[in-house]
């Protein structure tokens, strides 16, 4: 297994299903910015406030040519549901076999009442138009965090 990018690599293609019955690759996104957010499992508190958060910031991710992508290991159809539900305006990708979850080292060990499992640290990566890692947040704690990774954008979009 290849290490995970680091801030200023080029990230490797991938390509996992989504929702709205496709498949997303990044090479499908060249010449726009992507926002990667990982997050444990779709209708949580966490999980449904992180994407609510987004959904509501969304336009201002647009206006800055910005693709929002929400990644779990949950099912296309448990993400379509979870979609229609929080009327999100941005794909969700469906990483079953945890090959994106690998790529980006997000997979841990987590301990929840004395019990030990691996699951999904939440996690964000803003890619830039280039394909380049140009910022990560790991650990992410649900509360004004993509307030925090907006104006991370901002900030990036003002260098030249």
């Amino acid at each position: 297994m290849s290490s995970p990018p680091q801030i200023g690599d080029k990230v490797a293609n991938f390509s996992r299903p989504a929702t709205g019955e496709q498949e997303i690759s990044l090479t499908d996104l060249h010449a726009q910015n992507v926002v990667l957010y990982f997050y444990p499992r779709d209708s949580t508190p966490g999980c449904t406030t992180e994407g609510q958060n987004f959904r509501d910031l969304h336009t201002e991710f647009s206006q800055l040519d910005t693709v929002i992508l929400g990644v779990s290991r949950d099912s296309i159809k448990r993400h379509e549901n979870f979609k229609a539900k929080q009327a999100f305006p941005f794909e969700l990708l469906s990483d079953e076999d945890e090959t994106l979850c690998r790529q980006f080292d997000v997979i841990k060990l987590k301990k929840l009442y004395g019990k030990e499992s691996l699951g999904i640290e939440r996690s964000t990566f803003l890619i830039d138009k280039n394909g380049i890692l140009r910022h990560e947040w790991r650990k992410v704690k649900v509360k004004e965090h993509a307030d925090a990774v907006l104006q991370t954008l901002k900030e990036m979009q003002k260098k030249p």
